[in-house]
């Protein structure tokens, strides 16, 4: 392996370290996960109730997570199988820091932390996005030598200015999505498209000991502005039945294992006991006939160990609950109604695997539920059992370190949003009414919000 014996070892000696400085009690918004930590490896740091014997294996996953893979046949077998075609070569290049992607600023960039995720009318038969004949679910903009890559995106912005009730305005943008330099013939009118930034990584194995009961109730909770909400059921490849959604835009995914399989299949053309199968689809001749890592080409050890990696990452404290204006901020947050989606608080149950994520009171401002968020987001494209306009809560911890990590501002699915304020004025459909009282708030009202988020 790249990492070897000692230096996980010393890895996991640093870790414990870190993991020595949990949060306060009042600021534990990911329970006995939370750390208190405001710099750039905020989002990188394992539970301090991670057990101390586990720690070489969440460092052996984080490994995995940033390694750059590479083109089989390669001497180190353990991190060849990049491709055939693939979106990038390592899962940090999407998740910096385990943080948010972001979207290219001009067309001629290249998407370096977003993809496009695409389909056509019609489900298979487990209720999933029907693929393209051509180019499957997502559109992979490279490929390994000898193969070639399905095709390049270009992102062009419109821009529209909205105005506030004070007379103040702000400038919102969306993307508009065009396909160039198509190798397999033109992707046809009923194409489907969804482009997708990377999502924060951290705190996800808590959201994963939310029970289903859980998630049933919170749907079935009566709430006020025309405010819904509902579970997405989606095949789970490992279970081998449809399970509630917790991960992805659309709550498309019910467990991690799923989740780190799909993206290293889908983003890095990367297979494993769950998906042992190249993503070739039956268009691309030469992709089929590429010489492959290995069947799998990530054994079941590394596919486990960036399970944990992912389960155990650390929630970072929120950073200024006493700060008065973060606590004007959240009365207004209440006021304006966004925590009736948005929930402050959630109470999670056993975990299926570890205990020490189990049976504790987590703060993710989230309900994990679709909603139906108007025209202005929706994106057309179903999954399983959420529509073209529905989207997974997205939660709100640790948001306020998003520039901290990435040095720059993305929000929402495609990353069209460069401030929080622009994120808030998107919300349609069941978060209408939220959005429109936000916008009748005051300027020192509108800063008091941003505040409160900022503290998260």
């Amino acid at each position: 392996m790249i990492v070897g014996r000692l230096a996980v070892a010393a890895l996991a000696a640093i870790g414990a370290l870190c993991a020595a400085f949990p949060a306060s009690p009042e600021s534990a918004a990911g329970g006995s996960s939370t750390v208190a930590m405001r710099s750039r490896e905020a989002y990188s740091q394992p539970s301090p109730a991670l057990p101390a014997d586990r720690l070489a294996e969440f460092f052996l996953g984080r490994a995995l997570f940033r390694q750059v893979w590479v083109i089989p046949p390669a001497l180190d077998s353990d991190v060849d199988g990049l491709g055939p075609t693939f979106n990038r070569p390592s899962c940090v290049a999407c998740h910096l820091k385990n943080g948010r992607g972001f979207a290219p600023e001009a067309v001629e960039d290249p998407l370096r932390a977003m993809l496009v995720r695409i389909s056509v009318p019609g489900t298979t038969d487990k209720g999933a996005p029907l693929p393209h004949p051509a180019y499957g679910d997502q559109l992979n903009d490279a490929a390994v030598p000898g193969v070639p890559r399905e095709g390049r995106v270009l992102v062009n912005w419109q821009y529209r200015t909205e105005r506030f009730a004070d007379g103040s305005t702000i400038e919102l943008r969306k993307p508009a999505i065009e396909f160039a330099q198509l190798a397999f013939g033109p992707v046809g009118d009923d194409l489907l498209l969804s482009p997708r930034i990377g999502s924060p990584v951290f705190g996800l194995g808590l959201l994963e000991a939310v029970s289903d009961t859980a998630l049933h109730a919170q749907a079935a909770r009566e709430k006020p502005d025309g405010i819904t909400g509902r579970v997405n059921l989606v095949w789970d490849e490992s279970a081998q039945q449809k399970l509630p959604g917790r991960f992805g835009w659309k709550a498309n995914v019910a467990t991690l294992r799923q989740q780190v399989a799909s993206a290293l299949l889908g983003d890095l053309g990367i297979t494993s006991p769950v998906l042992p199968r190249e993503n070739c689809p039956p268009a691309q001749v030469a992709c089929a006939s590429a010489v492959n890592g290995g069947d799998p080409e990530l054994n079941e050890a590394q596919l486990r160990s960036m399970v944990l990696y992912q389960q155990a990452l650390a929630v970072p404290a929120a950073r200024t609950a006493d700060d008065p204006a973060a606590v004007r901020g959240r009365a207004v947050f209440m006021q304006a109604g966004c925590q009736h989606c948005h929930l402050p608080q959630l109470q999670i149950g056993t975990h299926p695997e570890h205990a020490w994520l189990s049976n504790q009171t987590i703060e993710p401002y989230t309900d994990l539920l679709l909603h139906d968020m108007g025209d202005e987001l929706a994106d057309g494209r179903p999954d399983f059992e959420a529509s073209g306009r529905q989207w997974r809560t997205a939660p709100l911890w640790g948001i306020g370190l998003t520039k901290v990590i990435s040095d720059r501002e993305s929000y929402l699915h495609d990353g069209r949003a460069r401030t929080l304020m622009e994120a808030i004025m998107w919300h349609g459909g069941e978060a209408q009414a939220a959005r429109e009282r936000v916008r009748s708030l005051s300027a020192s009202e509108h800063a008091d919000l941003i505040r409160f988020l900022e503290s998260l």
